[in-house]
């Protein structure tokens, strides 16, 4: 299957005194090379680690990183790439069904949108149309200190922004996900997916024979 991947690119500012803050799309690891990430987008590892992982899935080919950076930082990224081996998304190794694995923005730059401009750009000119793409949420990895808002109040927040390109609340019975209320899956079916992966992706979500 090809994976269509079309550069794009916008920039604005905050307030007429800030920084020109640039979001683009998807980047090239060379690209990716050139550039440092913000020292508090540590959410899931080491900033320096977190951004030779940024590289790895840039090279794959399914893979692609949407970035937000003030100059040659990086303030922001979200990530897209094939589901992990070890999840039960991957089953049926589904060349059509696509993971929103990871949105980190750093503390100083929040006020301003960067999330829902990342995944917007991610979803231009229709590149996401002939696939399935998810996201599961998990309140463990959410930054519920500093933001200072509650499991429920941050997983609304998080709903809101999947919104904001058509993503909407699906149903599972995968264990992790049914482990605490505030998790969930969220999910946008794109236009050109056929049904037979619909169904597929159907039979992965509900692997259980009855639920109760």
């Amino acid at each position: 299957m090809q994976h269509i991947k079309r550069y794009h690119s916008h920039s604005f500012r905050a307030a007429p005194n800030q920084p020109e803050i640039v979001i683009e799309g998807p980047v090239s690891p060379e690209s990716l090379q050139d550039l440092t990430m913000h020292v508090k987008l540590d959410a899931f590892r080491k900033p320096k680690e977190q951004l030779e992982a940024l590289i790895e899935i840039a090279r794959l080919p399914e893979g692609r990183i949407i970035l937000a950076r003030d100059g040659s930082t990086i303030v922001g990224y979200v990530t897209f790439h094939y589901p992990d081996e070890i999840e039960r998304w991957s089953q049926g190794h589904m060349q059509d069904l696509i993971e929103l694995g990871a949105i980190e923005v750093a503390d100083d730059y929040r006020s301003v949108g960067l999330g829902k401009k990342m995944i917007r750009l991610a979803f231009e000119d229709e590149q996401l149309e002939n696939v399935i793409c998810f996201t599961t949420e998990y309140y463990w990895h959410w930054d519920l200190e500093t933001s200072g808002l509650t499991v429920w109040e941050y997983r609304q927040m998080m709903e809101k922004l999947m919104k904001c390109v058509d993503m909407v609340w699906f149903a599972t019975d995968d264990p992790e996900i049914c482990s605490h209320p505030a998790n969930c899956l969220m999910v946008r079916i794109g236009k050109k997916v056929p049904l037979s992966s619909v169904e597929q992706f159907d039979r992965i979500r509900f692997q259980q024979r009855f639920m109760y």
